[in-house]
């Protein structure tokens, strides 16, 4: 083994390792340029969905009304006993 590794060591790199490192910025350059890009497009539909909520709740006719609140204590329609017993 130690034989192999001398021999490794006295070879000449392979050509194409001088060229890696263009290689990596052009493909880092690449993915910089993508995230980019998604950011605009994700803001812009943050932007069409805000304006569409805005729009859809201005054009509403009718006033907001609360509905009536959900206690644990308070008989419903939706009790067991009333699911079962039709009346």
């Amino acid at each position: 083994m130690d034989d192999m590794l001398k021999r490794l060591g006295e070879a000449a790199p392979p050509a194409a390792l001088s060229q890696i490192d263009d290689a990596i910025l052009a493909a880092w350059s690449a993915e910089q340029r993508e995230r980019a890009a998604n950011s605009r497009i994700l803001s812009a539909a943050a932007l069409v969905a805000l304006g569409l909520g805005f729009a859809g709740g201005s054009l509403s006719s009718a006033p907001a009304q609360a509905s009536p609140s959900l206690s644990p204590f308070a008989t419903t329609a939706l009790a067991p006993s009333d699911l079962l017993d039709p009346r």
